[in-house]
Formats: structure tokens, sequence, C-alpha cells
């Protein structure tokens, strides 16, 4: 019965995020007070171009969209932040703001910390610092890797990397999201979102239906899949496995 007690006491005060996880326990339990753990709904707007940060979040089971919107309307996902990594770069940085915006892709929880006392414990020189500029190296690579994505690989391409980086941050295989929302993020016509769904679905990859997406093959995924997604994942993990 006590080893039953300490393994769900573990697991309720278990970080959840990478990042946070990689902290020695005696540095989580110093800022743990100083975080939030705050419910994620889908499509909810965190950050606006421009505005003044005020909050950092690591997500935990939630999916946060970092997107450009043009003038004309269209946007692209430049990047996307799960439980590998954290909103709010730009508050370690310098710069405070930033011209994307923060947008929900999958909904769940994340742990928020108050930018002044996130900010002095990242100027504390600590760990953290160290674990958040390896990361933030790591996410520039995936905004530059999605850059030249979007411009040399097909659409179908680039539905399997989306597919693949956002598996690899759930617990499930089911997805809940629209074809608009994935073209929204890919910056393509829906009808490319659909044909390239349709070939997926065809050679048994996944199972559509409206609202949903089930992976039934991953394997068959990484085979289709741009060299994009292993350079992302790969970076991230040579920066992080051995921060310590």
């Amino acid at each position: 019965m006590a080893t039953l007690v300490r393994n769900l006491h573990a697991a309720m005060t278990s970080p959840q995020n990478h990042l946070l996880a990689a902290l020695p326990t005696e540095d989580f339990a110093r800022i743990e007070a100083q975080l939030e753990r705050v419910p994620l709904r889908l499509g909810e707007m965190l950050y606006e171009p421009g505005e003044q940060l005020q909050y950092a979040y690591f997500p935990t089971t939630a999916i946060i969209s970092l997107h450009y919107v043009m003038a004309t309307g269209a946007s692209a996902e430049a990047a996307g932040v799960g439980n590998e990594g954290m909103l709010g770069v730009a508050l370690f940085m310098g710069g405070n703001t930033t011209p994307s915006s923060a947008v929900v892709q999958t909904a769940g929880e994340a742990w928020r910390w108050e930018r002044g006392r996130f900010k002095e414990e990242f100027q504390r020189a600590s760990l953290l610092q160290r674990v958040l500029l390896r990361y933030a190296q790591a996410l520039m690579t995936q905004m530059m890797q999605t850059a030249a994505c979007n411009r040399h690989h097909s659409v179908e391409q680039q539905l399997c990397r989306w597919l693949l980086l956002t598996l690899d941050r759930v617990a499930s295989p089911d997805l809940i999201m629209t074809q608009d929302l994935v073209a929204s993020m890919l910056g393509v016509r829906r009808e490319s979102v659909t044909e390239a769904a349709g070939r997926l679905q065809d050679a048994g990859c996944i199972r559509y239906r409206r609202g949903h997406i089930a992976v039934l093959d991953r394997w068959a995924l990484e085979q289709r899949v741009c060299e994009c997604y292993a350079v992302v994942k790969n970076e991230l993990s040579r920066l992080l496995d051995d921060v310590r």
C-alpha cells in the first residue's frame, strides 16, 4: 500500500513536461509553487501578434501552434509546441513580444508561469536556463525545417510530418482535427489536404472521418514522410538528452 501511495503521489506531482522533468527534483520543488496547471481549450488564443507576453506555458497534454497570419488572412504554422517544449521563448530572449500568434491546436493542460517570476528564475543561471537555451535552438531548427518542407515537399509528405510530430506529443493515435484546421496549419488549400488524406487512407495509414483522424499504421507514415521529421526529432534529442 505504501508503494502504491508513493507511485500515485509521484504521478500527481510529475511535471509531465520534458523541459521541467529535466530539472533536478529539488529545483522543480522550488519552482512548483509558482506554476499553475491550467486547461487549454481547442482554438484558444494564448498570444496575439505584437502583444506583451504575460505568461510562459509548459504544455503537458495540450499542443500549441505558432501561426503567422498574412495581410490577406492566409496563415501557416511555423512550429508546434507540445510536452517537449515551452511557449514564451521571447520572454528570455529579451523581445517580450512576437509577430506570431499562438493557438491551441489540441486541447489539454499546461503549466502556466507568470512572466516576472519566470524571468527571475531564468536569470539565476540555473540548469533551467541551459535547458531553455537548448530548447530555443531546437525550436529554431523546427521553424527552419518547416519553411523548407513547405517549399520543397509534397502536401502528402507535409501531412505525414505533421501527423508524426503530433503523435509524438499525445498519448492517443486518435486525433481530433478537421481538414480545414490541417490546411490552415500547412498553409495549403483544403482540397489539397483532402487529396493527400485520401491517398493515406487508401494506403491504410490513417482512417479519416469528419473531425477525426485515426493513425492506423505509424510505420507506413514513417516510410512516406520526408527527411524533415527526422531532422526535427533528432535535433531535439541531441540538444536535450545530455543537457545536464
